[in-house]
Parts: structure tokens; C-alpha cells; sequence
């Protein structure tokens, strides 16, 4: 069987410490072949690094020398490449989010369709083993029907202090942006990909304008912060079911956590620690989940299954059609801080 040849786009942090690893593990039928990066240096480091034999001058000049790329840019430009790599023929991993507005979401699919390439988005928490256990106990109906969901994606004074994340021209946004849409994804993909109707949010930032912060996660430029550090929002969907969302990078609070529950009709259940609450025979039941030593790495099972579908092996698991929905609300959950009011989803 001959090897997918593989691109990476983009080598900073989330290339060299997720993705390149990964491949390198499923050496047998991924070959990482050429690396792109704006900082040419940067990416010639990596090359000999991870022993990748060609460094291209120009993204467009790597798609010649590839079956596909992984794109880990800034997300100002998620859209740009991947419908460049889409059009010729090259298949596409893009870094979350999929693209900053759901237009160039719309975009990116049309070009997959046009092309037959495939294209996916790096929603890595579908693949950890507590998300897992939970999406099979919501399929055999465990809890019932989902009724209510509730999503905290919480972390106390951790602005990031590296790289573009507090750049809203590049990213987009903030807390949201970054760390928030990986629970939305995953609280849509449990409750088996809803349709959203409605979304009232608020995004805060002042915590981070404020002078002489502690700050866990480095050093960043108050007076030019322009990004979120804590998001509130409500959604409603078309089935009738609800969906309480905060995140932040900045909160006071005591502690970080990433909490995603979903109360049912017959039970509920959390995911982070996985638990499953039922009532029967008369009593209420707390049952928990041991997950066992050894489980594969969330980022090697996304490589794999991308490198899987790519040779006809497997199915995508995370869709572009589903990703563009999380792009969706948080445009919505933006516009509606904005405007001061909730915001209608068609």
C-alpha cells in the first residue's frame, strides 16, 4: 500500500507538539514530505527536526509534492489555503476553528465538494476516551432524551502570552475562538448535531484591560488587548433542547475546569470525569468510569482517522458541515454581544 503523502502548513506550537508527532506514529501510511511556514526559518528548524525533506518557499509550491496538508496558521487564513489545497486536488486537516466567518466555512465546502478532496477540522476532544464513553451512552439511550446541556470551559488567569492569540485581525477572536468552540463541538456532536435557533450572548474583555495582571500563561499588552477573556451564552435549538455555555482564559475563580454535562429525560451524564447519574429500582445511581491505562493519544486518533479517510479506510468524524455549525454560533454569540440582543439562526 503506498504511503498518503502529508504537508504541514504552519509549524509552530500545535504543528511540532500535535500534529508532526502523530504522523510520525503512523509512519506506515503517513509520510510527512514538505513543510510551509511565513517564517522560513522556522520552517526549515522543523524540517530538520523531523526529518522532512522539503521546505517550500511558497504554500502553493507544496501542494505539487503532496496527497494532503495539514494547515496550522493563524485562523485568518484557514480559509485562504485550505480552498487553495481543496481546488487542487490536495485533502485537508485544518486547526480549529475551521474559519473565522461562516461564509468562508461555506466556502471551504463547496470547494471540497467541487473537488472530491476531503476536508476536516481538528476537534481533537471528540476523541478522548471520556467524550467517547459519553456519545455511546447518550446513542443507547441511557439519559432519555437530552433535555439540557451545560458547558464550562474555564481556566483561572491563563491568557496566552505567545504567538497571535490575542490578535483579533488574525484570529478572530479570543477565549471563544480558541478554547470555547472545542466544548461546542463536542456538547453538538453528543447531542447528535441539533439545529440551532436561537443564541443570546456576552463577551467580556475588561479583566485583561485592566493594568498589572497576574497572569499564568505569560506576558501580554493590556492596553492592546482587543479579544474576549470570558464568554456567557444561552442557545436554543429546533427539538426544544437548551444549552447553558461559559468560557473564559481569565476568570477568577478557584480553579481551571472543563465541565460538559447533558441531563435527559431517564438520566444524565458528565463527561470530565465521566459520570452517569440514573434513577431506578427505586433509588438514584451514580455510576463512574475507570479509563484505563494506555489509551491512544486524542491527537494521534484524529491523525489516524484523517489519514484513514484520506486512503479510503474510514469515515471523517468530525464533517465540515458540522464544523461550520460551531462557526455559526459563535458568530451569532459575537453579533449578539454586539448588538445587545439574542439572535435568530435561519
Amino acid at each position: 500500500m503506498s504511503r498518503l503523502k502529508m504537508g504541514v502548513i504552519g509549524v509552530g506550537g500545535i504543528a511540532q507538539d500535535r500534529h508532526i508527532p502523530s504522523f510520525q506514529l503512523l509512519a506506515d501510511k503517513v509520510s510527512l514530505t514538505a513543510v510551509h511556514d511565513v517564517d522560513q526559518s522556522r520552517a526549515e528548524r522543523a524540517a530538520r527536526k523531523f526529518d522532512i525533506p522539503h521546505v517550500a518557499d511558497d504554500y502553493q509550491d507544496l501542494f505539487g509534492k503532496v496527497d494532503a496538508v495539514t494547515v496550522c496558521t493563524p485562523n485568518k487564513f484557514h480559509a485562504e489555503i485550505a480552498i487553495a489545497a481543496l481546488e487542487a486536488g490536495v485533502h485537508v486537516l485544518v486547526e480549529k476553528p475551521m474559519a473565522i466567518t461562516t461564509d468562508e466555512c461555506q466556502r471551504m465546502i463547496q470547494a471540497s465538494q467541487k473537488s472530491g478532496a476531503l476536508l476536516s477540522v481538528a476537534y481533537h476532544y471528540r476523541y478522548t476516551p471520556e467524550a467517547e464513553l459519553a456519545k455511546q451512552a447518550v446513542k443507547n439511550k441511557e439519559i432519555g432524551d437530552p433535555l439540557v446541556t451545560r458547558v464550562q470551559a474555564m481556566r483561572r488567569r491563563k491568557v496566552p502570552g505567545w504567538g497571535v492569540f490575542t490578535n483579533k485581525e488574525l484570529q478572530g477572536g479570543g477565549s471563544l475562538i480558541d478554547f470555547g468552540c472545542h466544548l461546542l463541538d463536542l456538547a453538538l456532536w453528543l447531542l447528535d448535531d441539533p439545529k440551532p435557533v436561537e443564541v443570546m450572548g456576552r463577551t467580556y474583555d475588561r479583566l485583561s484591560k485592566t493594568p498589572g495582571q497576574v497572569n499564568d500563561w505569560g506576558a501580554f499588552d493590556h492596553e492592546s488587548f482587543n479579544v474576549d477573556d470570558h464568554v456567557t451564552s444561552y442557545i436554543t435549538f429546533d427539538n426544544g433542547l437548551s444549552m447553558q455555555f461559559e468560557c473564559s482564559w481569565a476568570a477568577n475563580i478557584k480553579e481551571d475546569h472543563t465541565t460538559l454535562s447533558i441531563s435527559g429525560v431517564d438520566g444524565g451524564l458528565s463527561v470530565y470525569p465521566f459520570e452517569l447519574y440514573q434513577a431506578k429500582y427505586g433509588a438514584l445511581f451514580d455510576s463512574t468510569a475507570k479509563i484505563r491505562e494506555g489509551e491512544p493519544d486524542p491527537g494521534l486518533l484524529q491523525a489516524k482517522n484523517f489519514v484513514d479517510s484520506c486512503l479510503g479506510e474510514a469515515e471523517l468524524v468530525v464533517k465540515p458541515e458540522q464544523a461550520l455549525k460551531v462557526t455559526r454560533l459563535m458568530e451569532a454569540i459575537y453579533e449578539s454581544s454586539e448588538k445587545g440582543t439574542s439572535i435568530s439562526i435561519q
